[in-house]
């Protein structure tokens, strides 16, 4: 008997540790294989906040000083790490010298949020030369005056009724601007800003919530969609901005990067859900540039009342 106990102990403790690492270790397979079908899709959304998880939970155990066990998460948060590497380090082409800068704030206000002081005095803190507002609701919309009284020109598409009540998806600029068509089938608005980094094509998008929130192509649909209407204008820089409910390295992320030949910013920390920590939301709020632009910053804005938190990015011309 005191033989089979160390052995008992033994076989629990790993049975533990396996238990307290599978869903890591699952999400990271599932983002590392590469797979598109939607239910690997659905968990790679999930490998940055694993790798937070893993993290946590080795720390666990080096308090508890189970060797194995600190062994064993090491190697899944180390697996998760890089399967959530390219949220966070995306390639980054080197800014060109002397270049002006463009400060961009873009947020999913949350068609159900009225909070018009929370909103404001967000917009406020990032010092922004252009806004992107998706899911702006009447509420917001009727304030914008006061709102972006820094920003003299704006455009705004139609409103549409979404989730029984009116949204709008609004962009507003320090510079003139040009307002293009609302992109068919899309929840998408285009304008062209004469800024200082010469004339720059806004896109502000709101993508649908994957399959089984709606039919399991339509995401798909979307971004194909989307990426035809980006790129009718090649030649211009472009910038596109919004709630993409896809994190940038998983299925969606990767057809509109092939189709669009657009790059993503960083999207690490994550800005969805706002209720949770930062480093555990999803980075589904993505902001992605031409090849002649690059990302000089990325940093989450202050709380708007949105179960979103807003994106501040600064953009500059790429070196040659």
């Amino acid at each position: 008997m005191p033989r089979f106990r160390p052995r008992a102990q033994t076989v629990w403790e790993v049975f533990a540790v396996g238990l307290v690492l599978a869903f890591p270790l699952a999400i990271v397979l599932a983002d590392l294989s590469g797979v598109g079908h939607r239910w690997f899709d659905l968990a790679a959304q999930f490998s940055a906040p694993a790798t937070v998880a893993a993290l946590a939970v080795t720390l666990v155990f080096v308090a508890l000083r189970r060797r194995a066990a600190i062994l064993a998460g090491t190697l899944v948060a180390a697996l998760c790490a890089v399967a959530a590497a390219p949220q966070a380090f995306p390639e980054t082409r080197p800014a060109a010298a002397d270049s002006p800068t463009v400060r961009l704030y873009s947020a999913n206000l949350h068609v159900r949020n009225d909070d018009v002081v929370a909103i404001g005095r967000s917009i406020d803190e990032a010092r922004a030369d252009v806004v992107i507002l998706i899911e702006t609701s009447d509420a917001a919309y009727a304030a914008l005056d006061d709102l972006l009284d820094a920003f003299p020109h704006r455009t705004a598409s139609p409103r549409i009724d979404w989730l029984g009540r009116g949204a709008r998806t609004v962009i507003a600029s320090r510079w003139p601007l040009t307002p293009l068509r609302e992109e068919a089938g899309l929840h998408a608005q285009t304008t062209v800003v004469r800024s200082p980094l010469g004339p720059l094509r806004l896109t502000g998008a709101h993508l649908t919530r994957p399959w089984p929130y709606q039919i399991q192509w339509e995401q798909i649909r979307q971004t194909e969609a989307l990426a035809r209407a980006v790129t009718v204008d090649p030649e211009t820089s472009r910038v596109v901005a919004g709630d993409f409910n896809s994190v940038t390295d998983a299925r969606i992320g990767r057809l509109f990067a092939e189709r669009s030949g657009l790059t993503p910013a960083p999207a690490f920390p994550g800005t969805w859900p706002a209720r949770l920590p930062a480093a555990l939301g999803l980075g589904i709020d993505n902001v992605w540039v031409s090849r002649d632009l690059t990302v000089i910053e990325r940093r989450i804005g202050a709380r708007n009342g949105s179960d979103h938190r807003p994106v501040v990015t600064v953009l500059t011309r790429a070196r040659d």
